[in-house]
């Protein structure tokens, strides 16, 4: 029995998304999930790229022979989910195909840091136990980040990343509750020399930004240390979502160069770096955090405009039309039903506005808009609802 604030029973009763046994692990978006998910996904995309990432994409499927050089295939190989026998796998990250691009694009020492984007799918063959809603899947997207820098400059790309984390948390309205560094593993690529200088650069870069945290001795990824950034959801659990990872190890496993002011190859250091971490799992924290209530520009749908009676559906579907060219995110409700009815239904939906039209509106270009919560209403024109609504709207990185 899922408790009222748990993101399946509000997805449920929002009609956001489902899962079922046939697709175990995986995700059924429904429009209005999808348009959640979207809304996110575009509000990171927009920040990074003026961050002065460069957005790619990197194959879904990639040869035995590269998760071999990468080091999955012997640390990591139960994880994966693996086609065609033991040829091919579905990538559970993304970070060797990145390695691939950086090696194509070969930076000069001057292009550093080269910091490379992708809202990548990925996979993994988590047991069927482990699966848990949102917050664990087999299938889901990351905000996949690879910076490729030298030595001097980790300090200063941690302390954008860091900024960068804080602004996005802040802008969904969401607080850390925990960091922490999670150090070597027992399982692990790469020799003791690579780790002891990771960890201490790692180390030394999260003290430098006054980041505190707490230690977590052999949780570390299996070629790199990391700082974790957990979340809570609605019944107190922590979730890691964010994370970034100081690498030296995959670099030299792919073979990873820049050419340095000496006209040499040199090796790069490698920051792996997600702010949402999965995408699903960070929107299931989103969900119970605003227990579908969210603010409006984020909303999946933002505004339903609902007619008093019938003789107002052209009206309706003319305002639908306005507020649409605005940006706006609109439905409209034109059933013969009660207005009191169709209100109701769209609040527990979690609509945030209501736009009710009725005959006399129709006649003065007005509308009526109701408020998530609120049984006031407030009338005013057509023009000023489009104006003041399409200004609350905008997404808090556009304002």
């Amino acid at each position: 029995m899922l408790h009222d604030d748990d993101h399946r029973a509000l997805a449920h009763r929002l009609g956001l998304f489902h899962l079922q046994e046939e697709a175990a692990g995986s995700v059924f978006w429904h429009p209005r999930g999808l348009q959640l998910l979207r809304a996110l996904e575009d509000h990171l995309r927009r920040i990074v790229l003026r961050q002065g990432y460069r957005e790619v994409r990197s194959p879904q499927v990639l040869s035995q022979p590269v998760w071999e050089r990468s080091g999955h295939w012997s640390v990591f190989r139960q994880g994966m989910l693996v086609v065609e026998g033991e040829a091919r796998a579905l990538k559970p990250v993304s970070c060797p195909g990145h390695m691939e691009l950086v090696r194509r694009l070969g930076p000069l020492w001057g292009d550093l840091p080269l910091r490379l984007a992708e809202f990548g799918l990925v996979h993994r063959d988590e047991p069927s136990g482990a699966l848990h809603g949102l917050f664990r899947l087999r299938q889901f997207s990351q905000d996949d980040g690879h910076i490729f820098c030298r030595e001097d400059q980790v300090e200063s790309e941690t302390r954008d990343f860091l900024a960068l984390l804080n602004r996005v948390y802040a802008d969904l309205g969401v607080e850390l509750d925990a960091v922490k560094l999670a150090l070597r593993p027992e399982v692990r690529a790469g020799t003791d020399e690579m780790w002891d200088m990771t960890e201490a650069m790692l180390d030394r870069a999260a003290r430098a930004v006054g980041l505190e945290f707490e230690v977590l001795p052999g949780e570390g990824g299996f070629y790199a240390p990391k700082l974790e950034f957990h979340l809570k959801d609605a019944i107190g659990r922590t979730w890691q979502c964010g994370t970034l990872q100081l690498d030296m190890v995959m670099p030299e496993r792919l073979d990873a160069t820049y050419i340095g002011e000496d006209g040499q190859k040199h090796r790069p250091i490698m920051l792996h770096r997600a702010i949402f971490g999965s995408l699903e799992r960070f929107l299931g924290v989103l969900i119970e955090h605003y227990a579908g209530a969210f603010p409006l520009w984020l909303a999946p749908v933002q505004i339903v405009v609902a007619t008093i009676t019938s003789d107002a559906n052209d009206y309706a579907q003319r305002v639908a039309s306005r507020l649409r060219k605005a940006g706006l995110r609109v439905e409209t409700d034109l059933r013969n039903e009660k207005v009191g009815y169709k209100v109701r239904e769209h609040s527990l939906a979690k609509v945030p506005v209501i736009a009710v039209v009725g005959k006399r509106e129709a006649e003065e270009g007005k509308v009526a808009l109701r408020r998530l919560g609120s049984n006031a209403q407030t009338v005013v024109t057509l023009e000023e609802a489009t104006a003041g609504l399409a200004e609350e709207a905008t997404p808090p990185d556009l304002r």
